[in-house]
């Protein structure tokens, strides 16, 4: 059972890291074009992705997680390496709830409307997007760093 949990959380962690890894990079070959067009099809794609791929993921990170560290015995508050990964989890996860997802609906509704999309409103939602969207990218590849080493 331990090994088949243990599947399920790394494999939900290559997809979640992937998927939100891979969104940074088709933001940044869309925006290269300066195409309105090719940013709204660029953002629906990510918020569809986010849905298909991000979301699921997150599931089995938890319950592969949390699942092989109850057949392993493992307290999560009393397993520093484990309390601190989820704690920045949650904090990625309202990172992203809280700021990203909103970003991306308005920057993929601004870009959508050629007659209301303007660069300078772009840049503004953009920064908040690059801002919090770095906060919850940055927080799992600690969490990820610190199930590698398990510091004590």
């Amino acid at each position: 059972m331990y090994d088949f949990l243990k599947f399920i959380h790394v494999l939900s962690v290559i997809i979640f890291l992937g998927n939100i890894t891979i969104g940074i990079f088709w933001k940044a070959q869309a925006e290269k074009k300066k195409d309105p067009k090719e940013i709204a099809f660029t953002f629906q794609g990510i918020i569809k992705a986010d849905r298909i791929f991000t979301m699921p993921a997150i599931f089995g990170i938890l319950i592969g997680g949390f699942g092989a560290a109850g057949v392993h015995y493992l307290s999560v508050s009393g397993t520093p390496w484990i309390l601190w990964s989820f704690i920045l989890l949650i904090i990625s996860g309202a990172a992203f709830m809280a700021k990203v997802v909103p970003a991306q609906k308005k920057i993929y509704a601004l870009a959508s409307d050629e007659t209301k999309f303007n660069w300078d409103e772009y840049d503004k939602l953009v920064k908040d997007w690059n801002l919090w969207g770095t906060i919850a990218t940055i927080a799992p590849y600690i969490a990820l760093v610190l199930m590698i080493f398990k510091p004590s």
